[in-house]
């Protein structure tokens, strides 16, 4: 599908007998324009010709490479797939509004036509001629235009669908050259990072050399176990914080359970006490 709509964009630009070139050049790697050439069965200039016309809307890209001994340019060509869809789609969405235009027009002019002739005119156009044939004179009689809109509709509803595959295929290429940037983004920093550390390490050669030529002591490099010492403080704190914090839940605990055992004591006290002075009633 993809590569029917590369196709499509190739010959709205350079027309039909050149849409083969669409696939030629359709590689994650530029193409050799002599190999195009010979695989199209075309010379070099009639492909370079129809390449720079791809090439000024955008459609294809190129990268070139001197030949050190023969002292010229070579040429490697490779097709724009987002470009090349988005141009696809704004000339599918510029024929969709026309054929939107003519529907509404059909639907809510009049048209007159000579059956003789089969010339259509406007309303207009008719009362300008008195609804007389220029060529014949015979009358106009009024165009049905049912099946006028009825394939109106239907190349317009092919136009829709096809709108829909590019929305497609540009969503899925966009995943793709997100890929590739979040790729070149991480390169371009790791990048960064070691032309950071390079630089560093420059510097601090020279520095060094300076104090040597100098007589100067070199100052020792410091060491990046202070960071882990650190760490390992900190775990031993969060150890004894938590120690520390279950200590205090399980006196909490016995303080609770003390408690309860106090009131049960006192409840059995109270109880015996009053068995005591029912007994003492009693006898009395």
């Amino acid at each position: 599908m993809l590569n029917d709509l590369l196709k499509k964009s190739v010959v709205l630009v350079v027309g039909k007998p050149a849409e083969e070139i669409a696939i030629l050049i359709h590689s994650k790697r530029p193409v050799n324009e002599f190999n195009v050439a010979k695989k199209m069965d075309l010379t070099i200039n009639q492909t370079r010709n129809i390449l720079y016309k791809l090439s000024d809307q955008g459609l294809v890209s190129f990268t070139r490479k001197k030949d050190k001994k023969k002292g010229w340019y070579t040429y490697f060509w490779k097709i724009e797939v987002m470009k090349s869809l988005v141009f696809l789609k704004g000339n599918l969405v510029k024929r969709i509004g026309q054929f939107q235009e003519r529907i509404h027009s059909r639907e809510s002019k009049q048209f007159f036509v000579c059956e003789r002739c089969s010339i259509e005119f406007t309303e207009e156009n008719a009362l300008l001629r008195d609804f007389t044939c220029p060529e014949c004179g015979g009358v106009f009689t009024v165009k049905d235009n049912t099946k006028v809109v009825r394939e109106l509709n239907k190349h317009l509803d092919k136009f829709k669908a096809e709108l829909e595959l590019i929305d497609v295929e540009i969503a899925k290429e966009q995943i793709k050259l997100d890929k590739v940037r979040a790729k070149e983004i991480k390169v371009s920093e790791k990048e960064k990072e070691v032309k950071k550390a390079e630089s560093a390490e420059k510097r601090r050669k020279t520095r060094e050399a300076k104090l040597k030529a100098q007589g100067k002591p070199i100052p020792l490099r410091k060491v990046a176990k202070k960071k882990v010492a650190k760490k390992k403080t900190i775990a031993k704190k969060k150890v004894v914080i938590k120690k520390e914090v279950v200590k205090k839940k399980v006196a909490k605990k016995k303080i609770v359970a003390s408690k309860k055992t106090l009131k049960s004591l006192v409840k059995k006290v109270v109880k015996k006490k009053v068995a005591k002075k029912k007994i003492v009633k009693r006898k009395k």
